[in-house]
């Protein structure tokens, strides 16, 4: 459990780029431009399908050198060991937040935990994961050949027995390696995978009936710009396994090298793709972290797809040859992921023993606190016992919103674009609202029901995500919050 302190922000994150694998839809990538207010720049009202003005964003520093696993990333925000506390040392652990200098999010004792009661919630086959995704997914290059003999697991060798279970798995009349999947198809958004009746992915659920399920969507999202639909989709991909009893492993995508532009969008995405695999507690793989520091960013002459090895055992070599290359790096992160989650699900000790969590109560007086970004936290607003503000006059807003709240709190030392994204769940409406300094609806710059953006001048900011009340109903509930440098 993290200690409890103000802590102090120096946003100095760079935004990375990067996601490829799938085929592209022709979409215009401008979108509308943001609109002053004050001294904060921000986007009021942006529509579902809007895209923002992309401005000031750096590309993340790619030195780190992929071995190095864990370790703090160049975009680590330092932070104030000095300031005062302010949280009770014996407040509750919550949910473990997922770094975003890891390869691999943390598998705590109480992740672990929930891995154990998903898998607990339907009769699964232990041998077989399914495939979920677009090219990237559907190439022959991904995990196929762990399914035959030519295979180099290089200083691997532990993962032998993880290769060798899933080997012995039943997908169909194959075993899940070479299983042509239902649920991944090339061009796909992620939305593609759970639309119709029944959908694409409970059909292939429904086919093979797996254990686990690795996912990767977002090339083809990115097209669109439309993140909110984006983690709207990965949520309902999320949360239709979980109710399956089928464990989701998330994987980021790769870097867009074909347009700069397009690449600047990969680290909001993989933003989102943490931040709900950390609402759910399940695994994640930071896939544009790892290929980031290859050659060429693993990928090949389109600079959207993933290169493999072109000799040996190709893209199932995990030497230090073959890992120069995006399917094999792809191919060992996947495995490890698997290798993971299989054992914790079979009674092995979690990898990880401790986690960090947030610190803070969520109140007016004791907000939670942002102590890095990408930052994700999931609530359902019903469990607050906090009703500090009613209107948002400051923000010009006469709506209603006296249902209950959190409150998250960021220090900022520097100016700092952020960008933050509320997924309203079950029916709710939970609102984000940037507010200066206090918890005071006058002091409100910036409000929206689904994405805001700012660039917060030095100091102390608020996010109020508050319930929205119509016809007297409050509209109360869960929600998924991702904020990230813009």
């Amino acid at each position: 459990m993290s200690s409890s302190r103000w802590i102090s922000l120096a946003l100095a994150l760079g935004a990375s780029c990067g996601d490829a694998g799938d085929a592209i839809d022709d979409v215009s990538l401008d979108g509308d431009a943001d609109v002053s207010a004050v001294d904060v720049v921000v986007a009021r009202d942006v529509p579902a399908d809007a895209g923002d003005a992309v401005t000031d964003v750096s590309a993340r520093d790619a030195s780190a050198d992929v071995a190095a696993r864990d370790v703090p990333a160049p975009q680590d925000v330092p932070r104030d060991v000095s300031a005062p506390r302010d949280v009770a040392p014996d407040a509750p652990p919550g949910p473990v937040l997922y770094p975003a200098d890891r390869l691999h999010a943390p598998i705590t004792p109480s992740v672990a935990a929930g891995l154990r009661a998903i898998a607990a919630r339907a009769a699964t086959q232990p041998r077989v994961f399914a495939k979920v995704g677009a090219s990237n997914t559907v190439n022959t290059h991904f995990v196929q050949c762990f399914g035959g003999s030519n295979v180099d697991l290089g200083t691997h060798t532990a993962l032998r027995a993880t290769v060798d279970h899933f080997r012995m798995g039943v997908a169909g009349s194959t075993d899940p390696y070479r299983r042509v999947s239902l649920a991944a198809t090339v061009g796909w958004s992620a939305w593609a995978a759970v639309t119709g009746s029944p959908s694409p992915l409970r059909r292939e659920l429904d086919a093979i009936t797996p254990r686990y399920a690795v996912v990767m969507f977002g090339t083809n999202d990115i097209q669109t710009r439309d993140i909110h639909r984006h983690g709207q989709s990965l949520l309902d991909i999320a949360d239709q396994c979980v109710a399956r009893g089928v464990i989701p492993i998330f994987t980021s995508v790769p870097p867009r090298d074909d347009d700069a532009t397009a690449d600047l969008w990969v680290p909001r995405f993989t933003a989102v793709v943490r931040g709900v695999a950390q609402s759910r507690q399940v695994p994640f793989i930071d896939l544009e972290r790892a290929l980031r520091v290859l050659p060429g960013h693993g990928l090949g002459p389109d600079g959207i797809h993933m290169n493999a090895l072109s000799s040996g055992a190709r893209a199932c070599a995990l030497t230090p040859e073959g890992l120069r290359y995006g399917f094999n790096t792809r191919n060992l992160l996947t495995l490890e992921s698997l290798d993971r989650v299989r054992r914790v699900i079979e009674g092995a000790q979690a990898p990880e023993t401790t986690g960090e969590t947030l610190a803070g109560e969520g109140t007016a007086a004791r907000p939670f606190e942002v102590a890095s970004l990408p930052f994700a936290d999931a609530r359902d607003t019903r469990r607050s016992a906090s009703r500090t503000i009613d209107r948002y006059p400051g923000c010009m807003s006469a709506a209603d919103e006296s249902g209950p709240e959190f409150f998250y709190r960021l220090t900022v030392r520097e100016s700092t674009p952020i960008r933050a994204l509320v997924l309203s769940r079950d029916g709710s409406d939970v609102d984000v609202h940037l507010l200066r300094g206090a918890a005071d609806g006058a002091q409100c710059v910036a409000r929206n029901d689904r994405m805001i953006t700012a660039t917060l001048t030095p100091g102390t900011w608020l996010l109020s995500l508050d319930s929205f009340v119509s016809q007297g109903v409050e509209r109360a509930g869960s929600y998924v919050l991702v904020v990230m440098r813009d």
